[in-house]
């Protein structure tokens, strides 16, 4: 009786001491740095038309510093405005249980930098940018579910609708953009 009891006050603990197999885009320690990445996943999609959106997420680890790196792609045959990010923008999540987590910027000034594909007749604009955690907003993360997402780019703020399944046109593959945090942090401490 005492074995069995034992074994069922110990199952718990095997659980929990599991740690997520985490697939990294970019690992490298060195005796002065120690940087790993995570590989980008998609937290957004918009296909209307000719014209796509998309944006994606990826976690870094800078010695020992949290950091997400934010990127936007937009394609479509008509011309694309530019967007920019500043020391001033922020992205700032809602949380499932009512929070809100503002993750501040961590470049300077940078903006959408355009390609155009000739023989598809289209407009491409890539932005990039990092934004920072802070230390009271990064153990929320863990635990809740992202609801919605509002950027505030140089000059304009737009939200966006952070799904709990999203079904990709443009990668072919589902994702769960609502739980990214919650399924990614723990690979980056």
């Amino acid at each position: 009786m005492k074995r069995i009891l034992y074994i069922f006050l110990c199952l718990p603990l095997l659980h929990f001491s599991q740690k997520k197999d985490c697939i990294y885009d970019f690992e490298e320690k060195t005796d002065s740095t120690y940087i790993k990445a995570t590989n980008g996943k998609l937290m957004y999609e918009k296909v209307f038309g000719n014209s796509k959106e998309f944006i994606q997420f990826k976690l870094i680890n800078n010695n020992g510093i949290p950091t997400l790196e934010f990127q936007q792609i937009q394609k479509s045959q008509d011309f694309i405005p530019v967007r920019c990010f500043n020391n001033k923008s922020k992205v700032i999540l809602q949380l499932e249980d009512g929070k809100i987590i503002s993750l501040i910027s961590a470049v300077e000034d940078v903006c959408s930098n355009l390609t155009y594909i000739d023989s598809e007749k289209s407009n491409i604009r890539i932005l990039n940018a990092y934004f920072l955690f802070t230390k009271t907003n990064y153990e929320s993360l863990k635990k809740s579910r992202i609801t919605v997402m509002r950027v505030h780019y140089a000059g304009e703020s737009k939200d966006y609708i952070i799904s709990d399944e999203l079904q990709s046109e443009i990668l072919n593959e589902r994702v769960k953009p609502s739980l990214y945090f919650i399924e990614n942090l723990e690979c980056i401490e």
